[in-house]
Order: structure tokens, then sequence, then C-alpha cells
């Protein structure tokens, strides 16, 4: 089925991540099943939190961090006001969220201003739970405003005809870019790569594209560089879960050669930035790179899926992210504009992105 539904309201209709009041949990959809299962999984611990993060339930930098946040809100749902000993527990508490997934920024923002909030209700007297609640519902609703801004400046990119590959899945932002071009009169095909070994590519970017109506053709991981090559892919969008000071990107692993193969080719490289740098990594050699468990790549779909195709008595890298560096970036669009990527530090010296 098609639908013709802009991206912020297709959202709505899932309703991917929240806080039950009615179970008194965080409810998310399961994007490992997803689209074939449409799937919400229940979460009543921090611990279930924090596992749902680590083993791909959740996806993507900010909705992990937002589903974290809950989590974060929840501990502080039974906890009497008072500052000492409930104190203590929220910061253990932000410790384990902290240490699910080291690489994408928004966590590292996100836990310690939620926190921060927590702190000063129990400071106050007042029972955390609620505005730690009204703090992190109110980072959704920036991160849908910020998304917005960001694929309606990034459709300017975009001509008439353009093949565009895209690697992983670069959320809403992504959604808006597409969305936004489509209203303007412009047929574009989205070329995705199938992203071993989740398959979010083949999934979830498939799925939003067919959603939208926007044709969509799927290849593998490593076609990219021969499909520039022949003229069959004209731009290289994705997004980014760090992007540096100095302009450096980190995305999934893949991004960076399909980068090299833009810049070979001549084709542009565009990043979805979001909300901008990190105000706190200067530099590529500044991002911690998560390693995961080398025999998640020896299943089709992960650790848990039903084929395995590698042969047993091996062992494997899994890098679950890597680093390119802004020489090969053309542009990194944010929610406040365009910027050249050795220029992408003005970002923070900028007001507040208008419409």
């Amino acid at each position: 089925m098609t639908y013709t539904t802009p991206p912020a309201l297709l959202a709505d209709r899932f309703k991917t991540l929240r806080y039950d009041e009615e179970q008194g949990a965080v409810v998310v959809l399961n994007r490992r099943t997803y689209p074939f299962q449409t799937e919400f999984v229940t979460l009543r611990t921090v611990e279930e939190v924090a596992r749902a993060i680590e083993d791909m339930t959740v996806q993507g930098g900010p909705p992990l961090a937002y589903v974290a946040g809950l989590g974060l809100a929840m501990a502080a749902r039974d906890l009497e006001a008072s500052t000492t000993r409930q104190a203590v527990y929220l910061e253990q508490v932000a410790k384990r969220l902290l240490a699910t997934r080291p690489t994408a920024d928004d966590l590292n923002h996100l836990i310690p201003a939620a926190l921060a909030v927590a702190h000063e209700a129990l400071r106050e007297g007042r029972e955390p739970f609620q505005p730690t609640l009204d703090f992190v519902n109110s980072e959704i609703e920036r991160g849908n405003t910020v998304s917005r801004r960001c694929g309606q400046h990034a459709a300017r990119l975009l001509s008439d005809g353009d093949q565009i590959l895209t690697h992983c899945i670069a959320g809403a932002a992504l959604c808006w870019m597409l969305w936004t071009a489509k209203e303007q009169g412009k047929q574009v095909t989205l070329v995705g790569c199938e992203t071993r070994p989740y398959f979010q590519g083949a999934r979830l970017t498939a799925a939003s594209a067919q959603e939208m109506g926007i044709p969509f053709k799927l290849i593998t991981d490593g076609m990219s560089a021969h499909l520039m090559s022949e003229g069959k892919l004209d731009k290289f969008i994705c997004a980014a879960d760090r992007i540096t000071l100095d302009g450096h990107i980190t995305n999934k692993i893949g991004t960076l050669q399909h980068a090299i193969a833009a810049h070979h080719f001549g084709k542009p490289f565009y990043v979805l930035g979001y909300d901008g740098p990190d105000p706190q990594t200067a530099t590529g050699r500044d991002i911690p790179i998560e390693w995961r468990k080398p025999d998640e790549i020896f299943y089709a779909k992960g650790e848990d899926g039903t084929v395995r195709t590698a042969i047993h008595g091996i062992e494997g890298y899994y890098p679950a992210f890597d680093i390119t560096p802004p020489h090969l970036i053309s542009t990194i669009v944010t929610d406040k504009g365009i910027f050249a990527p050795h220029a992408i530090g003005e970002y923070r010296q900028m007001g507040d992105a208008a419409g």
C-alpha cells in the first residue's frame, strides 16, 4: 500500500516510542522485525530499556536517546521527593543507560540533561518523575522540528530525476527531504544499501520510501562504486551519528567506502546533520567507535537470525560505525541551513532556526 502522507503523520500513526501511563512502562516499536511484523515491546525496568538499546530493538541516534530518557523518567517515577539516596540511585541509572551505545552523541546530551532536571526536582522537594518525563517529551518534539527543517533544507539540493544513494536509515530528516522534493514536483529515486547485518536499508528505509510513494531500488553494500562508475547514482546522502567541530562524521559502518567512491567519481556527498556538531567532540580522533560482538555478522539478521551465513570456527570484526573525514563531504545540512564541512563549527554561533 502506498500512502500520500507527510512523515510527521506517518510517525504519529505508529507512535514508535512513548511512555505509556496506563502500563507504567516504555513502549517501543521493535525495529528488528519491522516492517515484516509490527511488534511493540513493553519495557518495565531500566535494565529492559538498556537491553533493548543494546540488542538493536531500538535503533538510530535520536530514538535510542529518547528511549533511554524515558527509561530514566520511569526510574524516577517511584522515588519520594528527597535529595540524597534517590539522587545517587538516578546517577547509577544514568550511568547504565549511557553505557549502552557510545558512538551517537544524542544519548550523551539527553541523559545528563534529563538527570539534571530530576536532580533539581529532588533538591526542591518535588517528585522528579513528571518534570523528567516532560523534559524528555519536549526533546522528542524538538527533534521532530529539527528533522523537518533539516529535510526541507536538504530538498533544495535535489534535482528532478536524481538517483540518490543512501546507507542504513537516515531517519526522519531523510523522509522530510523526500517528501518536500515530491511536493516540489521533483521525481527522485532512492537507492538503498541493504546494510548488513540488520538490513536497515532493505527493511526500514525501503518501507519509509514505499509509504511515501518514492521509488526505491535495493542494492547490496558493495555495489555503490560500480553503479557510480556507470552513472547510475547521482548523489550520496546519509545521516551522521556524530559530527565533530572540524567536520568529521561518524555513521553506520560502510559509509566511508561510499564516500570514497563518491569522491573518486565526482558525485556529491551530502550529510543530514540534524542539529549540528557535538560541541564536545573536536575531531574524528575523539569519536568512540562501538565494537559489537562478531557473532552478529555470522547471521543474516544479527545474532538471533534464523539463517547462519558463515561457517563455524572462524572469527570476525564488527565495528558498528566508521569515520568519514571532511574532505570527502560536500555539505552538511542542518535545521539551521547548509554548511561546508570545515565551517560546521559556526552552527553553534547561530541563533535558533526559523520556520
